[in-house]
């Protein structure tokens, strides 16, 4: 995530003061690991925690990718992250039961995937009605509750000190020779050593504030939950006709391409097709109900590369 000012070595009795502005998963898990090492972290957030997109993943941790890479080993050091995360962070879980992808239509490939056959799909998934005779595997996929780890990683935060303030909307940076040293709120200016953008959708605009343009757009998906009985899905499963995968609850979490604004194409209409595509998958899926749906906005870059780092910004802003 962009940053403004930049971090120097961590001094425990002079801490750095940390502003991170959205408590998202991503805010959430910069405030955990920046307070675990000695920093004195605020978390900044207009709204509520995991109000934003957070709130609308389907939190597939993958490392698969349509087409070159540029940062496959980004994507395979988030996998690793993510299961050292596991044993520092009490209470966050990521379901690692692998991803299971047939009759796509984006290439999609990934540095550790199998070529698996009939009865190994069955085994992985023996809910499906006609299972294809290959299939491609990923076993070290996962996913995870990006709400509750998000409050897990909180909770880790703030037991190390961090400060959490929601409904809190940053009104504008305080800056003073040529640096940013805080952020403008309602309730006065927050003073920061160092000020870091992980508002999603957002950051864009707060970047913008300080002269900088970042190449990000807002991608809209559309996610789906279902009531459906336990045991339906065990990993990941995508292919053209569904992307759907299923909670400890039972809750069956699916994901569609947003396409146009046609009636056809509108969340409740989307929500029926999927809900129909997945009863003809899967045995079993008769009795599913929509529970939830909506549009999701992802803060995507318009290379597909992550925006990291400093900003440049103009002094006179």
């Amino acid at each position: 995530m962009p940053s403004v000012n930049k971090i120097s070595r961590y001094d425990r009795e002079n801490p750095k003061r940390i502003i991170v502005i959205g408590v998202g998963i991503v805010g959430a898990s910069l405030a955990y690991h920046l307070a675990s090492k000695g920093a004195q972290v605020t978390v900044v957030e207009a709204q509520g925690i995991a109000s934003g997109v957070t709130g609308t993943s389907f939190a597939w941790i993958n490392t698969s990718c349509a087409g070159p890479d540029p940062i496959a080993a980004l994507r395979g050091g988030a996998i690793a992250a993510y299961r050292q995360l596991e044993t520092q962070v009490p209470g966050l879980t990521v379901r690692w039961h692998g991803a299971l992808w047939y009759g796509t239509q984006d290439g999609r490939v990934s540095p550790a995937c199998i070529l698996i056959e009939r009865a190994r799909i069955s085994q992985l998934e023996p809910n499906l009605r006609q299972p294809p005779q290959q299939a491609v595997y990923e076993p070290e996929q996962g996913a995870l509750d990006a709400v509750a780890a998000t409050h897990t990683l909180l909770a880790a935060a703030r037991a190390l000190g961090a400060t959490v303030l929601t409904h809190t909307p940053v009104l504008g940076f305080a800056i003073q020779d040529a640096r940013v040293t805080g952020v403008k709120t309602a309730a006065g200016v927050i003073v920061a050593d160092t000020v870091v953008l992980a508002a999603g959708t957002g950051t864009a605009t707060l970047a913008a504030q300080l002269g900088a343009s970042l190449p990000i757009h807002a991608s809209p998906a559309i996610f789906l939950r279902y009531q459906a009985p336990s045991g339906l899905v065990r990993g990941i499963i995508s292919r053209h006709a569904m992307e759907v995968r299923q909670d400890d609850e039972g809750t069956v979490l699916a994901a569609e391409d947003y396409v146009d604004d046609a009636p056809e194409n509108q969340p409740a209409a989307m929500a029926r097709r999927t809900a129909s595509a997945i009863r003809n998958e899967l045995e079993g899926a008769e009795a599913i109900v929509p529970e939830f749906v909506c549009i999701g906005l992802r803060p995507m870059p318009f290379d597909g590369v992550p925006v990291i780092g400093y900003l440049p910004w103009r002094t006179s802003c």
